[in-house]
């Protein structure tokens, strides 16, 4: 995680509303609720386009000169959206993953090279969380509508409940295979999937050149370089305050993920049902609002943000120090912040361990 050292102490709080989050849920709506939308660009050499793909907001902000160039670079990040939506959507009956769903409880299912990397990655996330990040969630979690604010009943829970447990997600390394081991599995990457979508739009324009750029899906993005001699600025955004901004980070070279309890929800008898779930009870943690990660990939900024979330504010926090790269920024339910060391400009991170 890069985070300019002349710039930690410009981690701040702040009550401006006026400061766009690119980790906003609002941004997620607007762009959302319009659709694609025109390539904006500027004179001065800043180009920016926005879509609707994979469920939420995708965006692309990058600095070329070459105007051609740069528009032909975004709409390659835009196809890569597309492709990797195809391939993992669980709403598209032709996806890959909605295959995998279908047949891996009966036998063991072929994966493309992508599939296969993907979630061998993520069960290496659910072994280092202690189970706290397992993509088998989705055999509860799908059975939740937040649009609709319904519920499984509590059959259907338990049934789902019981077939959740990465350990019986069983991958043949050589035959390149997954099969479930429990009936009634299912899987989602979710936010994962996305965290691969902003590496990749990532590299695409890394390899086309560009060297000052944002690739945001949602609360993940991928940062190439700085904005052209100051760094990038990302607004945390106010769990229980619409449009309110708890914190701003700058930034530079880096990924970073926020999941929150606002993002998909509804409330009843008093309980928030939201989107992320403790894959050891089937229901939605309670003791956090949001959690934010920094490390230098997509993917264990979704891995670990999950993670935490689930884990809590005490052991989550001992898993991110307890990584290099890493530093997270977590705002608990009585609404305080929460900072890992990194942030705050101390020492590094306390045990020098490789990533997953």
């Amino acid at each position: 995680m890069k985070l300019p050292a002349d710039k930690r102490q410009g981690l701040r709080r702040i009550k401006r509303e006026s400061i766009l989050s690119l980790l906003d849920l609002s941004f997620v709506k607007r762009a959302a609720a319009r659709g694609a939308a025109p390539v904006r660009a500027a004179n001065d050499g800043w180009h920016s386009r926005d879509e609707a793909i994979m469920g939420t907001a995708i965006r692309v902000e990058l600095w070329c000169e070459d105007a051609r160039a740069a528009q032909a670079a975004m709409a390659a990040v835009m196809d890569e959206m597309h492709r990797i939506d195809r391939a993992m959507s669980p709403h598209k009956a032709e996806s890959e993953l909605s295959r995998i769903n279908r047949d891996a409880g009966r036998t063991a299912v072929p994966l493309s090279d992508e599939m296969y990397g993907l979630i061998e990655r993520a069960l290496v996330f659910s072994q280092l969380s202690d189970g706290a990040f397992d993509i088998s969630f989705a055999s509860v979690g799908n059975l939740y509508d937040y649009r609709e604010g319904t519920e499984p009943d509590a059959q259907a829970f338990e049934r789902g409940r019981a077939a959740i447990g990465w350990r019986h997600l069983v991958l043949d390394p050589k035959a390149r295979t997954l099969r479930f081991a429990r009936e009634g599995m299912r899987i989602d990457l979710g936010g994962f999937a996305k965290g691969h979508a902003v590496d990749n739009g990532a590299a695409i324009l890394a390899r086309r050149g560009i060297t000052n750029a944002i690739v945001t899906a949602g609360g993940d993005s991928h940062i190439l370089g700085d904005r052209r001699g100051r760094p990038w600025t990302i607004a945390i955004r106010d769990p229980r305050r619409e449009g309110g901004v708890v914190a701003v980070l700058p930034l530079e070279d880096t990924a970073i993920s926020t999941s929150g309890d606002y993002e998909r929800f509804f409330e009843r008898d008093g309980v928030r049902r939201h989107h992320v779930i403790d894959p050891r009870t089937g229901l939605s943690p309670d003791r956090i609002h949001s959690v934010t990660i920094l490390a230098d990939d997509g993917l264990t900024t979704e891995g670990l943000s999950k993670s935490l979330f689930v884990l809590g504010l005490e052991r989550g926090m001992q898993l991110v120090e307890s990584l290099s790269g890493v530093d997270a920024v977590v705002v608990d339910a009585a609404g305080a912040l929460h900072y890992s060391s990194g942030l705050l400009g101390s020492s590094p991170n306390a045990v020098d361990r490789a990533r997953p």
